[in-house]
């Protein structure tokens, strides 16, 4: 993980700033929190400012420590720049993907940075897809790529039975962002990383052949 990098710092800080505002203040957090129904009146910017409220403590700790363990890798690959890029990218896209499937879901409200914080680790996935992560669960390294893909099967599974209160759809459209922005702004890894890319494809285009057979 090395030294934070001063990027990585400021979207903590604002991601717990504005969390927090949102902890102490129920009409700030209502007004701010990605809801179909407001959207669809024209308060787009929803879209966006969702991606910096949290439910509580727990899930704002759980989004910037993810962060802050993968930001240095895209970082350090194709700088500060592309990284916002990335990042802002994927939140409205995770956002997007949301909207998508529960568009005709009037009170469907989310908060969050997951689908962000997915697109970064979609791209560093992507970036240094050899990489071995480690879960406190599993005693042993996992590949990069096994977890990128294992998690995106695991996030259409949850899209599918809707048992829980997780955003699976913010998170999934948060990695396609991650994805298809990273390989914009670095075409030479279709050069370095043909078939990871390949691979890491394979949820994405599952995801879309469910949908449009109606199973999801």
């Amino acid at each position: 993980m090395g030294k934070i990098d001063i990027v990585t710092i400021v979207i903590i800080a604002a991601n717990v700033i504005i969390s927090y505002k949102g902890f102490n203040d129920f009409s700030f957090f209502e007004k701010y929190k990605f809801n179909i129904g407001d959207i669809k009146r024209g308060e787009q910017i929803r879209m966006f400012s969702s991606g910096f409220l949290h439910a509580d403590n727990a899930h704002l700790l759980f989004n910037m420590f993810s962060l802050y363990v993968f930001a240095n890798v895209v970082i350090n690959y194709i700088g500060q720049t592309n990284f916002i890029i990335i990042y802002i990218g994927s939140l409205v896209l995770g956002n997007l993907l949301s909207f998508y499937f529960h568009k005709n879901e009037y009170h469907y409200s989310a908060v969050g940075a997951s689908g962000a914080v997915m697109g970064i680790i979609y791209s560093a996935i992507l970036l240094r897809p050899e990489m071995d992560l480690y879960m406190y669960f599993i005693p042993i390294p996992i590949p990069a790529y096994i977890f990128g893909i294992g998690y995106l099967l695991y996030s259409i599974y949850g899209m599918k039975k809707r048992n829980d209160n997780i955003g699976h759809d913010a998170h999934f459209g948060g990695a396609i962002g991650g994805y298809l922005i990273t390989l914009l702004l670095s075409p030479w890894l279709f050069k370095t990383n043909l078939l990871m890319i390949g691979l890491l494809a394979i949820p994405i285009a599952l995801l879309f052949v469910l949908k449009r057979a109606g199973k999801i």
